[in-house]
């Protein structure tokens, strides 16, 4: 089982940016703390603050065969038809996450272009959220 986990926008700024609501750990942090599950899965890593840098790894789904994604869009969650496109075009199966509680947050981050097309949404878990969508795709058997 292949599986692509994609992170957007500002999120290369963790543990830098906006400690009171994403924390004090890095991206990198999070790459470890998921490579540290010793899961039965092989796991891709990507991020970009390039909305077409995201379009074409998305698109990639059609030749990599990822049996599913976990995508925390950033701030891309609430504007891009774009990605949402991409993601139908391939018919690419993942969860989204997000890690705050975006809808304790400012009512623009409650509307998510992604939500509908998601398997399942997890917000507002912090990491854990990765980790509970890497679960649920390996306790099942298409990852939905």
């Amino acid at each position: 089982m292949k599986i692509l986990i994609l992170n957007g926008v500002n999120l290369d700024m963790l543990g830098k940016r906006e400690a009171n609501i994403y924390g004090s750990k890095s991206l990198d942090d999070l790459y470890k703390r998921i490579d540290s599950l010793g899961l039965d899965a092989e796991i891709e890593y990507f991020q970009s603050n390039s909305e077409e840098e995201i379009i074409k790894k998305i698109h990639s789904h059609a030749q990599e065969e990822y049996s599913c994604g976990v995508f925390n869009f950033g701030a891309h969650t609430h504007t891009s038809v774009a990605i949402r496109d991409a993601i139908l075009a391939v018919d690419f199966p993942f969860y989204e996450v997000h890690i705050s509680n975006v809808y304790s947050r400012e009512e623009f981050r409650h509307v998510s272009f992604f939500s509908d097309i998601a398997i399942g949404c997890i917000a507002g878990f912090g990491f854990d959220g990765y980790e509970f969508a890497l679960q649920k795709i390996l306790r099942s058997e298409d990852g939905s």
